[in-house]
C-alpha cells in the first residue's frame, strides 16, 4: 500500500514552488553544516599553509594574512546568510577564494609534488560542494571554478599526452562524473523525501474533503496561541454548526452535503483569514481569535453568517456560532465547553445567527 501510494506520487514531476521551497528548507535545516565545512575548510588551509611556509620554507607572507581574512568575512557572511539563493552565490566566491588560496600555497611545493596535491586539493573541494544544500548551477560552477584554478597541467611539469598525465586526465573525468552523480541523487533523494514528508503532513493536519486544517492542526495551532504571554488583548473561540444538515443529507444525499461542508468552508477561509479556524468533525468547525476586541468578534461573525446565508446555490444552508472569551486562566478544552455552550443557544433560539456565551 505504501509503496504503491509512494509510486504515485513521485512519478509526478515537482512544480518550481516545491523545488524552491526545498531548497530553502535544505539551507535553514543544514545551515550550520554548511558552516562547519566552511571553518573546516580555513583550518586545513591554515595548517597547510603553515606547514608549507615554516617546514617548506615558503614563508608566511601578507598573502596568508589576506586570505585567511577573506575566508574569515565569508565565513561572518555565511553565518547572517538566512536565503538559500544567496549561499549559492557566496558559495561560490568561497570556492573561487579557497581553491586561488590553495593554489598559492602548493606553489610553495617541490614541482614533481604539486600535480598530485592540485588533483587531491580538487577532490577535496569537489567533495564538500557535493554534500551542500546547492542549487544545479552553483554546484556546476564550482565545478569549473575547481578545474580552473586547481588546474594540474597548468604551470606543471604535468604533460596530457605523457603517461601519468593521461592517467590524471581519466582520474579527473571520473571524479567529476562522480562528484555530480552523488550530488544529482542525492538532491533526487532528499527532494523525493521533503515531497513525502509534506504528503504526509498534509494529510495528518489537513481535512481531505474541506483542505482547511482538521482538530488535530487546530488544537496545536490554537493552544500555542492559548499560551503566548503576555496577551495585548482578548481571546475568543467560535464554534460553528451548519444548521439543518442532517436534513440536507437525508434530502439530497451525501454527495451534496459534502458541498455544502467544501462552500461552508470556503467561506470561513475567506472572512476568518488572519485567524486560526479548522474543522473539527462532521459539520462542526471551529475558530480561534487572538488578539482582537468584543466588537471586532460579533462584526465577524455577522459577516460570516451573512456570507453563508447570501451565497447564491441550489442548497442554501445557513449556520450558527458560539462564542465565547478566553480567559487567562482557561483551558483550551475549558473553552471548548463555553463555545460550545453559547452555540447551543444559538441553535436553539433561532438559528443563522451568533451567540457570545454568558
Amino acid at each position: 500500500m505504501y509503496k504503491t501510494i509512494e509510486d504515485e506520487v513521485l512519478k509526478k514531476a515537482a512544480p518550481a514552488a516545491l523545488k524552491a521551497e526545498f531548497i530553502q528548507h535544505e539551507f535553514e535545516r543544514l545551515h550550520k553544516f554548511c558552516l562547519l565545512i566552511y571553518v573546516a575548510s580555513i583550518v586545513i588551509w591554515v595548517l597547510f599553509d603553515l606547514i608549507v611556509s615554516f617546514i617548506g620554507g615558503q614563508g608566511f607572507t601578507w598573502l596568508s594574512m589576506l586570505f585567511l581574512g577573506v575566508f574569515t568575512i565569508l565565513a561572518i557572511v555565511l553565518l547572517f546568510t538566512r536565503k538559500a539563493r544567496h549561499f549559492h552565490v557566496l558559495n561560490l566566491m568561497f570556492v573561487f577564494a579557497m581553491t586561488l588560496g590553495i593554489r598559492l600555497v602548493i606553489e610553495g611545493l617541490p614541482a614533481d609534488f604539486q600535480p598530485a596535491w592540485l588533483v587531491l586539493a580538487a577532490a577535496s573541494t569537489l567533495y564538500s560542494a557535493s554534500v551542500l544544500p546547492l542549487s544545479r548551477w552553483s554546484f556546476y560552477g564550482a565545478q569549473i571554478i575547481t578545474w580552473l584554478l586547481l588546474n594540474p597541467f597548468y604551470d606543471t611539469h604535468f604533460h596530457v599526452l605523457e603517461l601519468r598525465g593521461m592517467m590524471t586526465v581519466c582520474y579527473a573525468v571520473f571524479l567529476c562524473a562522480m562528484t555530480v552523480y552523488c550530488f544529482l541523487k542525492l538532491r533526487e533523494a532528499k527532494l523525493y523525501n521533503f515531497i513525502m514528508s509534506r504528503l504526509l503532513l498534509d494529510q495528518a493536519y489537513i481535512d481531505t474533503l474541506t483542505e482547511i486544517p482538521n482538530r488535530r492542526s487546530f488544537m496545536a495551532r490554537a493552544d500555542k496561541q492559548l499560551q503566548a504571554a503576555p496577551r495585548e488583548s482578548d481571546h475568543y473561540l467560535a464554534m460553528i454548526d451548519i444548521d439543518n444538515f442532517k436534513k440536507v443529507n437525508d434530502v439530497f444525499g451525501h454527495d451534496i452535503g459534502d458541498e455544502v461542508l467544501k462552500r461552508v468552508a470556503a467561506d470561513i477561509k475567506a472572512v476568518m483569514a488572519n485567524f486560526e479556524y479548522a474543522r473539527l468533525g462532521g459539520e462542526e468547525f471551529a475558530i480561534y481569535l487572538a488578539g482582537v476586541r468584543r466588537e471586532d468578534v460579533a462584526a465577524l461573525a455577522g459577516d460570516l453568517c451573512r456570507v453563508v446565508r447570501e451565497r447564491t446555490t441550489l442548497h442554501p444552508v445557513t449556520i450558527s456560532i458560539g462564542l465565547a472569551r478566553v480567559a487567562e486562566s482557561d483551558t483550551l478544552n475549558q473553552a471548548l465547553v463555553k463555545a460550545d455552550e453559547a452555540l447551543y443557544e444559538s441553535k436553539h433560539s433561532g438559528k443563522d445567527r451568533y451567540t457570545f456565551h454568558q
